[in-house]
């Protein structure tokens, strides 16, 4: 690596800190411990972050306030916290950040209740921007609602073999990408930047989001429980549309429908080394780096309303994503 991407490194590693700590000093009440315990639980329980340290990124190439930013980030990752845990409990993934999800390790109830209770801390930690607070409110509330449409479509896609590559992209859009585009577009109104600037944080984000759900999918069955920090295949089994299974549908649909339906007969770990040796055969998994790479290069198009001497740390951000599984 040269001097820059250590320095970058080491910035990124500073950041996760600084966020790690923040989220550890939020004052919680001690009692009700039904609530609070499990709440803590979550926060500390790890996750690389990466959404609130957009949130920095962006805000300190456009000089946001200090203040401002750990306020923003931390509420941001709340939000994505809260999220989690809800649909931990529809899809029933017992792991999550390598760690059993609340709803394993208690019980649905405390699950729901600590995700609503996560929420709820998340709009108090959001009023305390100073910078055009109502727009942010606004904005944080406008993304929390799309993520409940998309987590609504992901939901009534599965099973459903008419889902098609653009029903897809506008599931992961509304699921996955539309929180990380609220953390670049977040940045811009706590540094009062104009409408068309943060119209065009946003799209970066959202592009950037695009490109971190089909990974998402792809680790999904070429990762491992370590870098995915849930269970393995747990999607497919349930039945979710995943990039793969749209791309391989779409490639052939009768011979991947009577493939799959013998692969999830199998054993979990056998089923996934079936699964990559079909997607490899057929390029599916190629077509779908494809996908990753394209709008990683959408996304770094839209970084010319960042200042030319913090372009090249987005830059770096975008190929954290990229790394993800290359």
């Amino acid at each position: 690596m040269n001097q820059d991407t250590d320095l970058f490194s080491d910035q990124i590693k500073s950041l996760r800190a600084e966020i790690d700590g923040a989220l550890s000093t939020i004052d919680l009440p001690s009692r009700p411990e039904y609530l609070y315990t499990p709440i803590r639980y979550t926060l500390l329980g790890g996750g690389k972050r990466l959404r609130a340290i957009l949130v920095h990124l962006v805000g300190e190439a456009l000089g946001a306030d200090r203040e401002d930013l750990i306020n923003a980030g931390l509420a941001v990752e709340l939000l994505h916290s809260f999220t989690l845990v809800h649909d931990d409990i529809m899809d029933q993934d017992n792991i999550r950040h390598g760690q059993d999800t609340i709803h394993e390790k208690w019980d649905e109830s405390t699950a729901i209740l600590s995700g609503d209770g996560i929420y709820v801390v998340s709009q108090l930690i959001i009023s305390k921007i100073k910078t055009k607070t109502l727009l942010a409110i606004k904005a944080f509330n406008k993304a929390a609602l799309i993520v409940c449409e998309g987590q609504a479509y992901d939901k009534a896609f599965e099973n459903n073999y008419d889902i098609s590559l653009s029903d897809y992209f506008l599931m992961i859009e509304k699921k996955t990408a539309w929180l990380i585009g609220l953390c670049a577009e977040l940045s811009g109104i706590i540094s009062d930047q104009t409408e068309e600037t943060n119209t065009q944080l946003r799209s970066f984000g959202l592009n950037l989001g695009r490109a971190f759900q089909i990974q998402d999918d792809i680790l999904e069955v070429y990762g491992d429980v370590e870098t995915v920090g849930k269970s393995l295949g747990s999607d497919l089994i349930s039945g979710k549309q995943t990039i793969l299974t749209v791309l391989a549908r779409e490639d052939n649909q009768e011979e991947w429908l009577s493939s799959w339906k013998n692969i999830k007969k199998m054993e979990t770990q056998t089923a996934i080394l079936r699964l990559r040796d079909y997607l490899n055969r057929k390029n599916i998994i190629d077509k779908a780096y494809k996908y990753v790479e394209e709008y990683v290069g959408k996304a770094r198009g839209k970084l010319d309303v960042i200042p030319l001497s913090h372009r090249d740390k987005l830059k770096q951000f975008t190929n954290i994503i990229l790394k993800r599984v290359k």
